[in-house]
């Protein structure tokens, strides 16, 4: 890939630099707007935080930020966009829809393959909407513990859309789960493993489904530092040295999967509400884009993780799976 698009123009992979491969600045359910309780959204408010948030990462010398949100996730290109001039941080965004259980399936459940590839294509290729800022590469999402028809569907479309534009797919997965089958279905459509990212890998301490992520070409996400309450960073850790010491330095891609700005709505899931927004922030304090600057990187260094081998997680790897001509594979 000799160009990739992001939300203000396009760059060269090689100057990506130090990239945080899995981040948000707005996440909203779909309904987000029925949800007259929720603390109300001010756009104004929001960006600022938004590049209050972005501009620390530049000071930690973070230089491109990676926004897969959906569709239907509470998307605004424009958003982004603002965001990345005013904070002078380059932000990509994505194509492509969330998971059956939490998005917004009526349109896409209708709409045959065909047409979900080429609205795919067309947000990739010409831009989303009006707007003329195009996406960088696809978004797909499955739950746990399967992948279900319409999530199948929008892989499929995804793995072609993506294979004849040339650009890389990322993934959401619940629990660590159904990585091997997302790796099935993409590459089935022609996209070769090194252009996808298997998001949420940290999901679970288990390293040979890590390593078996690896061993299957693909970058392996561990992209929920932070977030204790699914499982604790000292796994994490200990995730990672165990793929480094394996020889699988060159798969893994960290990250926060933090929500900058703001929650559109309240967080909602799998058709509940389980907690506030507030309370979130007191169950992950954490949970927030510099946390692996601040305190999993010196703790990875502690533990003897070399400076070389995190340059090459969060600047070589992003660097090679935007560029699509090497795997990860020695």
């Amino acid at each position: 890939m000799e160009w990739i698009q992001s939300t203000t123009g396009r760059c060269r992979p090689d100057e990506l630099g130090m990239t945080l491969v899995h981040e948000h600045l707005l996440i909203g359910y779909p309904g987000w707007q029925m949800d007259a309780l929720a603390p109300r959204y001010v756009r104004a408010e929001a960006l600022a935080r938004g590049v209050d948030a972005l501009q620390e990462l530049r000071d930690l010398g973070v230089t491109t930020f990676l926004d897969p949100c959906p569709m239907d996730l509470g998307r605004d290109v424009e958003f982004m966009a603002e965001v990345s001039q005013r904070s002078g941080m380059r932000i990509i965004c994505t194509t492509g829809a969330y998971k059956e259980n939490e998005g917004l399936t009526y349109t896409f459940g209708a709409l045959p393959l065909e047409e979900i590839t080429d609205i795919y294509i067309k947000e990739l290729s010409e831009g989303i909407g009006e707007t003329g800022i195009r996406a960088g590469l696809v978004k797909v999402a499955t739950g746990a513990p399967e992948i279900t028809t319409y999530e199948r569907k929008l892989l499929t479309a995804a793995g072609r859309a993506a294979a004849q534009v040339g650009c890389p797919v990322i993934t959401h997965t619940d629990d660590a789960s159904c990585g091997l089958e997302q790796l099935q279905i993409l590459t089935g459509e022609g996209l070769e493993p090194h252009r996808i990212l298997v998001g949420h890998s940290d999901g679970r301490a288990d390293h040979a489904y890590h390593k078996s992520l690896a061993e299957g070409g693909a970058y392996v996400g561990f992209d929920r530092f932070g977030l204790d309450m699914l499982i604790p960073d000292s796994e994490r850790i200990k995730s990672v040295i165990a793929l480094v010491e394996a020889g699988h330095t060159r798969s893994l891609c960290l990250s926060h999967d933090s929500i900058c700005a703001a929650w559109l709505g309240r967080p909602i899931f799998g058709g509940s509400l389980v907690m506030q927004p507030e309370q979130i922030a007191q169950a992950a304090p954490q949970w927030n884009p510099t946390h692996l600057f601040k305190r999993v990187l010196p703790e990875l260094r502690r533990q003897g993780v070399s400076e070389e081998a995190i340059r090459t997680m969060l600047v070589e790897n992003p660097r090679r799976y935007f560029e699509g001509t090497e795997s990860p594979l020695r």
